[in-house]
């Protein structure tokens, strides 16, 4: 399974919300309805799902989807 297609079904189910609303460009917080909580528990559940460790900083800047499968390509190349 692609990167994006994993990401993609983790943030459906830890957030809720339909895997149909999960698209690339979806924002975490306006699209998802993701609160700062939500994000923490994301970030925690991606470095365990896909053994990486994300620092603070670099998880501040994850706005949407796809900034969050491009970080993780990155990490695991």
């Amino acid at each position: 399974m692609a990167v994006i297609d994993e990401l993609k079904d983790l943030i459906s189910k830890k957030l809720s919300v339909d895997l149909s609303q999960v698209t690339e460009n979806a924002k975490f917080t306006d699209d998802l309805g993701a609160d700062s909580l939500d994000l923490v528990e994301l970030v925690m559940e991606l470095e365990e799902h896909f053994e990486i460790e994300i620092s603070d900083e670099d998880s501040q800047n994850f706005l949407t989807v796809k900034d969050v499968a491009d970080y993780i390509k990155k990490k695991k190349s």
